[in-house]
């Protein structure tokens, strides 16, 4: 990893669209800088986003964490250890599971509100009540 990548080697190669954050802890995330205007928001830093993307990657790669977390700290400048580093990985980890968990329950309980309005409909009930439910967007 002895590999140096400058700023603007890495612009924006994971093609993800960042956004500012809300600041919900007194702790800065690595990524992120407060924002100038408003202090309870975080704006992104793209250039360590970008290598934080990089990161994951060596981590996936078989590079340890320490390693890992002293390339990152190397070529950004901003310090994160293998603890933070780790930390930071983990709670992405769980909120994209969260979110995927999320999701399918969604498709469960839209599945399951057809059901009911078909039996709704072949009993002759109002189905007015579980049509508003239908509408509910999912995103």
């Amino acid at each position: 990893m002895g590999m140096q990548v400058g700023e603007e080697d890495m612009l924006n190669l994971s093609g993800k669209d960042w956004k500012s954050i809300p600041r919900v802890a007194r702790t800065v995330p690595f990524g992120y800088i407060i924002n100038k205007d408003n202090p309870d928001l975080l704006d992104p830093v793209l250039f360590e986003l970008e290598a934080l993307e990089q990161a994951k990657k060596h981590l996936k790669n078989g590079h340890s964490l320490r390693t890992v977390a002293s390339w990152l700290s190397s070529i950004t400048g901003r310090s994160i250890s293998h603890n933070g580093l780790n930390k930071r990985i983990d709670i992405e980890r769980r909120r994209s599971y969260k979110a995927s968990t999320l999701k399918k329950w969604a498709t469960a309980y839209k599945t399951t509100l057809e059901k009911v309005k078909s039996i709704e409909e072949k009993l002759g009930k109002d189905t007015t009540s579980t049509e508003e439910a239908l509408t509910v967007e999912f995103t």
